[in-house]
């Protein structure tokens, strides 16, 4: 199947899950053994995650929503917790692809970055936060992805961090692992229906959902992702299609999908392309 008629087929399937959504947005939420069962490997993603998630997002949201998204371990470089550095250089002897990162963070700011600007050209109501430093110990200092992330996840707002996972045994796969402060949402039924999704309390409950923020995990940095991420012949269309992919969950748990090539909606916020902030300060600022 080619590329652009896998990508409008995705599509296509979200904006009936956003069809549906809105339908059952009021409705009590079901019983766990109610949620979805995994999918099969993703041609681009691969593996989703294998535990399964025990959760249906329900719970509607505005469709101004402020989003905030951010890159996973941006501020943790160094120190325990900086991420993965992929298969491709812990078992195959590549080089990273920037000095002084681990590859995961390298592609958690690419398709972060992407994904706001995308969404700001959609008319999302979408900012992107950036530490001012890579290597931040303290994880409550008020510059962290945490400490941000919490503080807009309680004004209300959708706290989202891209991480990409583990390769190999340790890796679980693609998917989501909701915030805990409120119940799922529409927004991370939408995401769950793209990428799949993790239990409730994965692992008794990570730094950031147990502070207000949606993990999303794109894949396992092991084949067939981190190739098509690492070939300069196919890294664009790869970041594309993921980029495409994260942007279209997110209108669809808005209510605001629209068809491919339709214009902003009239009500967004004008789309400029740049990177900022939350709540309009500037990262030096937080």
């Amino acid at each position: 199947m080619s590329l652009p008629r896998r990508r409008t087929l995705l599509l296509a399937s979200l904006a009936a899950a956003g069809v549906a959504l809105a339908a059952a947005a009021q409705a009590p939420s079901p019983a766990p053994s109610s949620a979805p069962l995994p999918q099969g490997p993703d041609p681009l993603t691969g593996v989703r995650g294998r535990l399964g998630r025990d959760w249906v997002g329900r719970a509607a949201v505005p469709a101004d929503l402020p989003i905030l998204v951010m890159a996973g371990h941006a501020d943790s470089q160094g120190i325990p917790g900086a991420g993965t550095s992929g298969d491709a250089v812990d078992r195959r002897g590549a080089r990273p692809m920037q000095a002084g990162m681990r590859d995961e963070l390298f592609w958690n700011l690419q398709v972060a970055q992407r994904v706001v600007k995308l969404g700001q050209q959609r008319g999302l109501n979408i900012s992107f936060y950036d530490p001012p430093q890579r290597t931040i110990e303290d994880g409550d200092d008020p510059r962290t992805n945490w400490s941000v992330g919490k503080a807009h996840a309680a004004a209300g707002g959708y706290a989202l961090e891209i991480h990409f996972d583990a390769y190999g045994p340790d890796g679980i796969g693609s998917g989501v692992i909701p915030a805990f402060h409120r119940p799922p949402t529409a927004i991370d039924e939408s995401l769950a229906v793209a990428f799949g999704g993790y239990p409730w309390q994965f692992r008794g409950g990570l730094g950031g959902p147990r502070r207000g923020i949606t993990l999303l995990e794109i894949g396992k940095l092991e084949a067939p992702l981190e190739p098509a991420l690492r070939n300069p012949r196919t890294r664009e269309r790869a970041l594309a299609t993921i980029t495409e992919r994260v942007v279209a969950a997110l209108e669809a748990g808005l209510g605001r999908y629209r068809k491919p090539g339709a214009a902003p909606l009239a009500s967004a916020a004008p789309a400029s392309g740049s990177v900022h902030s939350p709540m309009g300060l500037a990262a030096g600022d937080q």
